[in-house]
């Protein structure tokens, strides 16, 4: 990239920052901004509140993000219950959009339960994500639509990417090796 490059790179990733930050900072809390208020190349969303608001964790989020197509960003780190957002230089404007619009959707499905018109336990987003082996079984016991779990998007919809697996509880699954893959013996 030489010299050149990396300085367009670096200006890019820092300006995608402040862009997500500023379309963002309404629906979330924005973390660490500077004296002019923008972020370094990377904006952290404070999730805490959502948690005694909602009983939304920023694991919740970071599943519900799978729906929409994302792979979450890191959690936690700096700050337990916050996520951090470190767009690249090669994300286009467009991805950037459908991020922002993935996480304004989010919050849109947090303001649900801390309404009421969504239940605390067994909402959208701590059922999140949805397999479509759930979502075309023939029993749906969930307080919300099969539309709303796979589809949250019109992008979704036309360009779907189903998660292979749904939640398996965290500590659990750093624990132990959680596989539906053949034993190594039938490859052989």
């Amino acid at each position: 990239m030489g010299g050149e490059g990396l300085t367009l790179a670096t200006k890019l990733a820092i300006l995608s920052a402040n862009y997500i930050a500023k379309r963002l900072e309404a629906h979330y809390p924005v973390l660490y901004r500077g004296q002019n208020g923008l972020v370094a190349h990377e904006c952290i969303l404070d999730t805490r509140g959502f948690k005694t608001s909602a009983g939304v964790e920023v694991e919740d989020i970071a599943k519900r993000l799978m729906d929409y197509g994302f792979h979450a960003p890191t959690m936690s780190f700096p700050v337990a219950g916050t996520m951090m957002v470190e767009p690249t230089e090669s994300e286009s404007l467009a991805e950037v959009d459908r991020f922002i619009d993935a996480m304004i959707g989010i919050r849109e499905e947090i303001a649900e339960v801390e309404s009421g018109a969504q239940p605390r336990e067994g909402n959208v987003l701590s059922r999140a994500p949805h397999t479509s082996g759930h979502v075309v079984a023939d029993v749906w016991d969930r307080p919300y639509g099969r539309e709303k779990a796979a589809f949250p998007t019109a992008h979704t919809r036309d360009r779907k990417f189903w998660p292979s697996v749904a939640r398996v509880e965290s500590a659990y699954g750093d624990r132990n090796l959680v596989c539906s893959c053949p034993p190594v013996e039938e490859y052989a």
